[in-house]
């Protein structure tokens, strides 16, 4: 079940990727894939790409993948592990989400984005960056960007946007 359902999301992620970011296996490993997310402009994370690892369960889709950041990133929903807390891979998981079949991964990276975008500071994982987010914000969008100018910047001669998908590999700047 697993298999047939992680085949879908995938024809799906080719035949219809998110803006700004792309998902896929890596090798031959349906179960383990790296997503790309680019900073949203207009943010502290604008410029920025950022590689998350998706581990699939061989229970899935009954039970939820495991996404996490490799790229550090400074934010409230976001911890030093890389782990994320978004209620779609916690509490709120459930296979019978109200999403069409091969859309879930879709959905899994623009909540992404849009946590980058819009960070919950009232349901942190780190409550002193969320206290600094609330108290400080010209403090923490400074952080965010230094981190992101530290952590997240890629050299970039060209990039192959094919099909909108961007292949590119943590560290590899030659691009």
């Amino acid at each position: 079940m697993a298999l047939k359902r992680i085949n879908k999301e995938l024809r799906d992620m080719e035949r219809d990727p998110p803006t700004m970011c792309s998902a896929g296996p890596i090798g031959e490993d349906l179960f383990h894939w790296q997503g790309t997310i680019m900073g949203p402009a207009k943010t502290p994370y604008a410029g920025g790409v950022f590689f998350v690892n998706i581990h699939i369960p061989t229970g899935y889709p009954l039970q939820p993948p495991k996404v996490s950041f490799s790229t550090r990133i400074y934010h409230p929903n976001i911890n030093s592990n890389g782990s994320i807390g978004l209620d779609i891979l916690r509490d709120q998981w459930n296979p019978a989400l109200t999403i069409p079949k091969g859309k879930y991964f879709h959905l899994l990276l623009l909540s992404i984005c849009s946590f980058l975008d819009d960070p919950n500071p009232d349901d942190p994982l780190v409550p002193k960056i969320a206290h600094i987010y609330k108290t400080d914000r010209a403090r923490y969008e400074a952080t965010a960007r230094e981190w992101t100018r530290k952590y997240a910047s890629i050299e970039m001669k060209s990039l192959d946007f094919a099909k909108g998908l961007l292949l590119l590999l943590p560290g590899d700047t030659s691009q």
